[in-house]
């Protein structure tokens, strides 16, 4: 299987030789093409400073991290504005969209910055926006809609562009229950029919349930990984009595 994201070795630390603080301890785990994988662990174990460095936001004291065999970790600043661009998408909890744009174009606006054709524009946008339920609302404006729906547009706008890994930080964080359930139901069929590979930093334990494979961080070590053997609601018990061995996470509703 492709190997999309390979984390070597990484160690994070901050502060002054004889007062660091180590955040990430020499991590090491792989994703590979089309897996849903999600990152727990309690507030201050790393996941946000993990999901920050794989995204090219922060830099690894140490070790190495490679996206589709290309080694980040020794790019520039140019070489990594391109590479950010091109092949990585980006779901935030605060949506990051542009009120003065419509759906439709807040989608298409990275493949408009890169100059593609219209007309493949309008056919790619019609696609992802039929995949995540929101073709009724392409005309509409971002303060015109619910913020679930805000959010299934900043999903289709990071994957616009095909990238090779999503990345998701705490994305239904400011969504009420029926919100997040309808996004993470929305991130599943970018998932299942898009194959699109995300990585989902999450404290809630029913976020964390649509993963195919769930990664916990304690104290800067993995301290567990977990993959789905039987049905959503199995595996997110499992979720629950690994949070219950090392604190932190919300439980959510299932």
């Amino acid at each position: 299987m492709k190997k999309i994201l390979e984390v070597k070795n990484l160690k994070k630390s901050y502060g002054t030789k004889n007062n660091t603080q180590v955040v990430l301890n020499n991590i090491d785990f792989e994703i590979n093409k089309g897996e849903f994988v999600g990152v727990m662990g309690p507030s201050g174990a790393g996941k946000s400073t993990l999901l920050n460095i794989v995204s090219t936001i922060d830099t690894a004291s140490s070790g190495e991290i490679k996206i589709e065999g290309k080694n980040i970790t020794n790019l520039d600043n140019k070489q990594i504005s391109k590479f950010r661009r091109e092949s990585l998408g980006f779901i935030f909890q605060d949506f990051n969209l542009l009120d003065t744009l419509s759906v439709k174009d807040n989608i298409a606006l990275p493949l408009a910055l890169a100059r593609v054709d219209a007309d493949k524009i309008n056919q790619t946008v019609k696609s992802i926006a039929t995949t995540l339920g929101i073709e009724s609302l392409l005309n509409k404006y971002p303060y015109e809609i619910s913020g679930g729906q805000k959010q299934r547009t900043a999903c289709a706008r990071a994957i616009i562009t095909n990238p090779s890994l999503i990345l998701a930080d705490e994305p239904t964080g400011a969504l009420d229950s029926k919100s997040s359930e309808d996004l993470l139901n929305a991130m599943n069929n970018l998932n299942q029919e898009k194959d699109a590979t995300i990585m989902m930093v999450t404290h809630d334990a029913f976020a964390a349930s649509y993963c195919k494979r769930v990664l916990f961080i304690k104290d800067g070590l993995i301290f567990k990984e977990i993959i789905r053997q039987g049905s959503r609601k199995e595996f997110f018990k499992e979720i629950l009595d690994v949070l219950s061995l090392i604190g932190g996470g919300d439980s959510g509703l299932i």
